[in-house]
């Protein structure tokens, strides 16, 4: 589940920090990466979990409503195709979801504010009224869940505000997190039962193995990396060079050299689109010009052969 990308930015945000310490500790610097990757897949567990918790808090709503004094016909037989949903129903009995909830105490039960506004967004909406005619079936529970995800929980930016108060290391994973949880949805079979597995913390070893080799290689390989970005920047006013972008091309250098099978382009597109992020608005463009110069230099060195 945690891809390069997601990789990438953890790393630069891991040897930036711990190259701004006097004691600049690997092993510390190795443990807080995979820290920092361990919190992303927490944040996938609980933003999966927000599906079943509405529908919970709409069963409770129905229950008060059906027990008011003077009950309306509404009030006593309302419309159930919410929380007879069937794909929210999988999640709520799906034991690795359950478990992993359980294990790390991650409930929405804290965020009622919050929740509350949202079921009622949900709810009131055109959305909500197109699910109530459409056909009573899995395929057409599923559809609801994976749009209304998109509707009201991606780039949801009060969403995003409450997920960073409770989490520092949730802060730049959200909106990538968010297209995990859709994936995730549109995978999830019925008849997979309470068994079906999730997304993986990570594809395979070989990105694990990935993660943890570009962290070590970009603080090892620190001094002769930045002397030769140095000789590339020399004729720049250092002053309104940001210091992150030495950090984003030092990496990506370290990447060139250190994994033969990924390509040149996805490399340089990768960090290009870290400076995007972490940088400022113009270090896009000065990373790419420097890293394309530094990848020339390398082949005519004969310390780069891929393509």
């Amino acid at each position: 589940m945690i891809n390069r990308t997601v990789i990438r930015s953890k790393v630069l945000q891991v040897l930036f920090s711990t190259c701004q310490k006097e004691d600049k500790d690997l092993k510390i610097a190795e443990n807080e990466l995979l820290f920092s990757l361990q919190k992303s897949y927490d944040l996938y567990h609980y933003l999966l979990l927000i599906i079943p918790h509405l529908t919970d808090m709409e069963q409770k709503r129905l229950d008060l409503r059906k027990h008011k004094h003077l009950a309306t016909e509404a009030d006593l037989n309302p419309n159930t195709r919410f929380i007879n949903n069937r794909l929210s129903a999988l999640l709520s009995t799906n034991e690795y979801l359950q478990s992993f909830a359980s294990q790390k105490g991650l409930f929405w039960t804290e965020d009622t504010n919050f929740t509350k506004k949202l079921l009622n967004q949900i709810i009131g909406s055109e959305q909500y009224a197109a699910y109530l005619q459409s056909p009573d079936d899995y395929a057409s529970d599923k559809e609801f869940w994976k749009q209304s995800f998109k509707k009201f929980i991606y780039n949801n930016e009060e969403l995003d505000e409450l997920l960073e108060d409770k989490c520092i290391y949730w802060n730049d994973d959200v909106e990538i997190i968010e297209t995990f949880v859709l994936k995730t949805i549109k995978k999830l079979e019925e008849t997979a039962g309470d068994k079906q597995e999730l997304l993986p913390m990570f594809k395979d070893e070989e990105d694990r193995t990935f993660a943890i080799k570009l962290l070590r290689e970009s603080f090892l390989q620190n001094e002769n990396v930045s002397q030769r970005i140095d000789k590339h920047i020399e004729n720049w006013d250092f002053d309104r060079i940001a210091n992150m972008d030495l950090y984003i091309m030092q990496m990506a250098i370290c990447e060139l050299l250190s994994f033969p099978h990924i390509p040149i382009n996805v490399t340089l597109n990768e960090y290009i689109d870290l400076a995007k992020i972490f940088s400022t608005p113009k270090s896009a463009t000065f990373i790419n010009g420097v890293l394309d110069a530094i990848v020339e230099e390398l082949k005519s060195e004969n310390l780069l052969f891929k393509s």
